[in-house]
């Protein structure tokens, strides 16, 4: 499938949006993606944007109206909907030109096997619910993800970030602006922040070598170490690190590792005045064209043009 473009869909006339709530009106997951929209939708008005609202039941017995984009919205805590109903929204899901999943809605999308190859921001208390079809999709730790024409968040407060960041690539900055004013939300998140809980929170005592194994990677940013070397430190063996890493954070550990130094090389780069072969070498880089191809590969711009971007500001 060809990369497809969010910012055509703002040249519809009006731009409609359904949001399919599958959770309870007053989880934050919902109120953070359905609350901007609507204030965007009040100021643009219903010649620009329309944000329409159903139920899993009502929207598919629908099958006449047609969306521009449906998001299945659902919080985490959400009991799954039955298989044969699941099936059903899905397919329904896909007749829109753009679709996609909030909260336990991504969960349902990867389990129903909608999501194979697609970078996907399942979120992280989710993991272990995955089936064998859901492994198919790329999970990353991000706070949310567009990948061609399927679009994914995380849930909970990221749903406020998810929301801003499609008014502004919808309909400007202008707009956006105001919504955040409204809002009093002062930053908006971007999707390739992670999910920012502390692994120890987020596992406890239960997955102390995972939590080991990424302290390790933390503290050896500049001269990583193997995948061998991580598991020897941590007292297991790589077959059981790479499962630790599948199961609870959806990546390998070498993946997950290029990230971690590639999220810190980005930081250097905005936050301090390092060249960019320092801030390579820096993030454990030892060739500035293996630094500029994987730095492009996750973020879609390479160092020079990241280092440009915060000169323009």
């Amino acid at each position: 499938m060809p990369p497809a473009d969010l910012s055509q869909l703002a040249q519809e006339r009006p731009l409609r949006v359904l949001l399919v709530n599958a959770g309870e009106p007053d989880m934050l997951t919902w109120s953070g993606l359905v609350q901007p929209l609507r204030l965007a939708a009040k100021l643009l008005g219903p010649e620009l944007l329309h944000v329409d609202v159903r139920s899993p039941d009502k929207f598919t017995a629908d099958s006449q109206r047609h969306w521009h984009l449906v998001l299945l919205v659902a919080d985490e805590a959400e009991a799954a909907l039955k298989p044969a109903n699941c099936r059903v929204l899905v397919e329904r899901c896909r007749a829109a030109p753009f679709w996609g999943g909030v909260g336990a809605g991504v969960l349902w999308l990867a389990d129903a096997g909608a999501l194979h190859g697609v970078r996907t921001a399942l979120p992280w208390a989710l993991y272990p619910d995955t089936n064998a079809l859901a492994e198919q999709a790329l999970f990353t730790p991000n706070l949310f993800e567009f990948d061609r024409n399927r679009l994914t968040c995380c849930g909970g407060a990221a749903s406020i970030d998810f929301a801003l960041t499609l008014i502004e690539m919808l309909f400007g900055a202008a707009v956006q602006a105001q919504v955040k004013e409204i809002l009093c939300v002062d930053r908006v998140r971007g999707k390739d922040e992670r999910q920012r809980v502390a692994l120890q929170a987020r596992f406890g005592t239960l997955q102390p070598k995972l939590t080991e194994a990424v302290a390790l990677m933390e503290a050896n940013i500049e001269e990583p170490l193997s995948t061998d070397e991580i598991a020897g430190l941590a007292g297991i063996s790589r077959r059981q690190l790479e499962r630790l890493f599948k199961q609870y954070l959806g990546s390998l550990p070498s993946r997950y590792y290029l990230e971690l130094r590639l999220q810190r090389a980005r930081k250097l780069l905005l936050d301090t005045n390092y060249s960019i072969v320092q801030v390579g070498l820096m993030c454990g880089f030892s060739s500035g064209s293996h630094f500029s191809t994987a730095f492009g590969a996750l973020f879609g711009n390479t160092p020079r043009e990241e280092r440009q971007r915060k000169l323009g500001q």
